[in-house]
């Protein structure tokens, strides 16, 4: 449905008021995103964002294979947030984004400065598509699209998003789950969990969708998709290990977070995304949104090198929490 700006009701989705959803939009336990045009502004005047390559040439990769069977774990990077994970005979996508630029239109705004790991067409038979949320570097509806037509996968994606997900691929198979909601793929259970972001198409419907973390339960594994997430205080990952107990392997975002007056709510910076490591109990993960897609002040490689430096204050391995280019993939 399609309602005016000004309705009482959400466009995205109907349904009961709950401890995160006041009847039209959902909200959290710590407030994000909730910038005003002057704070926008002030921002984009600063001056202070660092120049970007223009383009980066990926190296080439060996391809994926058609499946990873049994507990194994293999994750391929495909660049910001878009990784291809296989285990348990399954293929997923994370928040799959093949488009030139992470925006409404594909002639303006933050446009990738290297190309797709790998390319749609050389992708393995895809099962599942994990959407975290609605900002347009994480919900890519031309590319969700042709991966429907090609791939007819599950797409679980939190409460709203379907409708977002329907109007591009009106044939797509969704699950569209609220916080602490389950639903299953095949051997996989995914559950939807809470974390501190918030959610916009345009400027008209904020936090109308709900976003989320996702933990994939497979057979003998434990896996987390964080999405896109403020540190705050880690309210989140404390509530997430209080229910689980463990995890054997994480995705986590390090990157999109210059300046911090800004972006602290929204966007860990890599000091915070180490500390979320240490309170998920040391998982094997994989550090991602940086390096495709320039959304915020930093420089391109500052992430990667943050972590790093982060890792060694804290005596942690670097084997254990690492970053991949594009098209590499790491096999657990």
């Amino acid at each position: 449905p399609t309602f005016d700006a000004g309705s009482a009701m959400s466009r995205y989705y109907s349904g009961p008021v709950s401890d995160h959803f006041d009847g039209k939009r959902f909200f959290g336990p710590r407030e994000s995103g909730n910038k005003g045009f002057s704070q926008l502004l002030k921002w984009q005047l600063s001056g202070e964002r660092a120049k970007w390559p223009r383009w980066i040439e990926n190296t080439a990769y060996p391809p994926p294979p058609e499946r990873v069977e049994g507990d194994a774990i293999r994750v391929t990077m495909i660049g910001h947030v878009s990784t291809l994970v296989q285990t348990a005979g399954l293929n997923m996508l994370t928040d799959p984004v093949w488009s030139d630029r992470a925006s409404p239109f594909q002639w303006a705004g933050p446009k990738r400065v290297r190309a797709p790991g790998v390319a749609l067409k050389n992708l393995p038979q895809i099962d599942l598509i994990l959407v975290s949320h609605n900002h347009y570097d994480h919900l890519d509806t031309g590319t969700i699209a042709t991966l429907v037509a090609a791939h007819d996968p599950l797409i679980v994606t939190p409460l709203g998003n379907d409708a977002i997900i329907r109007k591009a691929a009106p044939t797509a198979r969704i699950a569209a789950i609220d916080w602490d909601e389950t639903t299953n793929c095949g051997p996989l259970t995914i559950e939807a969990e809470p974390v501190n972001h918030w959610s916009a198409r345009w400027s008209s419907d904020r936090n109308e969708a709900l976003w989320a973390a996702f933990t994939i339960h497979a057979p003998n594994r434990r896996i987390v998709f964080n999405g896109d997430s403020g540190f705050a205080g880690g309210w989140w990952v404390d509530r997430l290990m209080a229910k689980h107990k463990s995890v054997d392997f994480s995705l986590c975002p390090i990157g999109a977070y210059a300046p911090r007056w800004f972006m602290a709510d929204a966007h860990m910076d890599p000091d915070e995304a180490v500390e979320v490591y240490k309170r998920m109990g040391a998982p094997l993960t994989l550090g991602y949104h940086w390096g495709t897609f320039q959304l915020t002040d930093e420089p391109i490689d500052e992430p990667r090198e943050r972590l790093t430096a982060a890792l060694k204050r804290e005596g942690i391995d670097p084997a254990r929490f690492r970053t991949l280019e594009p098209g590499e993939a790491w096999e657990l």
